[in-house]
């Protein structure tokens, strides 16, 4: 070493520290790679992709390598910093100076920058670096596999096994976070779909059924002329089709079937029997996830939800399940909803009846579905009785007035806009 030159000795450390800066930048970069993104690469048949990928399913042997020619490389290029300060300086004394000139260039240059550069561009850095690592890999296992057995030893005596790390497998939750964090990625609608096609093992039957005292259908033991014009005015495709009351269901009428032969005067009571198909029952806390593939088993599109007792409680169809996807199917939810009319003052007078998740859905309010399914059954559990005519009260910051009661029931609210929300536009029209 005596005899070589300084130029050399100079040039040496400099590509020592590039090196250095090469392991720490690589090691950032393979780790910080997205799964998923590399997943979809290497099945592409991206050549840094697929060598990325190999390296990382033993990341303990790859950390082995990164760490050892790191290691290697800052230990000589301290050497080569040593003896360069005793050929210029000739004293020991400047030895720690020296130690620490070479601290903070390896700092700067060869991790923090390097590292940075590569949390922020981990593909431009980590996949030419697999093209070096692979052959490297291969050329060191020796000495790799030596390091690891000593590492995993050590490992184990703390209970971790290498070759038990965490899964790639996202659970509900985090997936829902993945779709939310998209941004730009994934158009606003479509978001809002996959959020809601998750949501659906969370919804049962009960939450979007339609109540069975709301369900239309045709009485086998009316009048025939009032059954006549039920069917010839429904705008409903498929009606339940019954005896005395919705309680005992006898079948369901698809109206393609029906006006056929009742424009060929050939429809009576027992003509309509024959043609009803046999009526299908669910068991009301079946989640939209199930009934959304026992429908397409039994390839229905109508179902009775009933309960533990054999009650039947309401109507649900596959269009129900399909708006908790894509949302209803106009550009403004309560545009087209019977139970909600918006008034001039910009409050909204509704039907006790609705269930909550459909108010929520079209005004926008967040009110618990856990309990009542109902408004009205939402107020009188939070009243705690059955309130009267002008009562007001405050459900999810909006302000509720009781406008009719009728049969012990609550039939008719007056809804207002929330109240940080009308206190927002207050200001805003101030500031104007």
């Amino acid at each position: 070493m005596d005899d070589t030159p300084l130029s050399v000795l100079i040039t040496a450390l400099v590509f020592l520290i590039f090196l250095s800066a090469f392991f720490s930048g690589s090691e950032t970069g393979l780790m910080t790679l997205n799964r998923y993104r590399l997943r979809h690469l290497a099945d592409k048949q991206h050549p840094g992709a697929m060598r990325a990928q190999k390296l990382l399913q033993r990341q303990d042997r790859l950390i082995g390598l990164i760490l050892l020619g790191n290691n290697f490389v800052n230990v000589l290029a301290s050497i080569l910093m040593t003896l360069i300060t005793l050929r210029i300086y000739n004293d020991t004394g400047l030895l720690f100076a020296a130690g620490l000139v070479l601290t903070i260039v390896i700092l700067l240059f060869a991790e923090v920058t390097p590292k940075t550069l590569a949390a922020l561009h981990p593909e431009r850095i980590a996949f030419p670096a697999a093209f070096v690592y692979v052959p490297l890999l291969k050329l060191l296992s020796p000495l790799v596999w030596v390091v690891n057995w000593i590492a995993n030893g050590l490992l184990k005596l703390l209970g971790v096994s290498p070759e038990h790390g965490s899964s790639d497998a996202l659970t509900t939750e985090e997936l829902r976070s993945v779709v939310m964090e998209a941004g730009a990625m994934i158009p606003k609608r479509h978001q809002s779909m996959l959020l809601n096609l998750m949501d659906l093992e969370k919804v049962t039957v009960e939450d979007i059924m339609v109540p069975r005292n709301e369900v239309t259908g045709i009485d086998i033991e009316a009048d025939w002329e009032i059954s006549h014009k039920l069917l010839m005015d429904s705008q409903h495709t498929r009606l339940p089709l019954y005896r005395e009351t919705i309680d005992n269901v006898i079948g369901i009428l698809h109206l393609k079937n029906v006006l056929p032969l009742l424009y060929r005067d050939q429809l009576d009571k027992d003509t309509l029997q024959d043609i009803a198909r046999e009526p299908y029952f669910i068991p009301e806390n079946t989640s939209l996830n199930r009934q959304l593939l026992n429908f397409q088993r039994e390839h229905r599109r109508v179902g009775f939800a009933v309960d533990e007792y054999g009650d039947m409680q309401g109507l649900v169809t596959l269009e129900d399940i399909l708006e908790e996807i894509v949302g209803e199917f106009t550009s403004d939810p309560s545009a087209h909803i019977e139970d909600i009319q918006t008034q001039t003052d910009g409050t909204w007078l509704v039907d006790g009846s609705i269930a909550i998740r459909q108010l929520n859905s079209a005004l926008g309010m967040s009110l618990s579905t856990d309990g009542p399914k109902t408004l009205n059954g939402l107020i009188t559990e939070y009243m705690e009785m059955i309130p009267e005519t002008g009562t007001s009260l405050l459900l999810d910051n909006h302000p509720i007035d009781i406008v009719q009661i009728k049969d012990n029931m609550i039939k008719t609210v007056r809804i207002h806009k929330g109240l940080e929300k009308k206190q927002t536009q207050d200001n805003e029209e101030s500031t104007v």
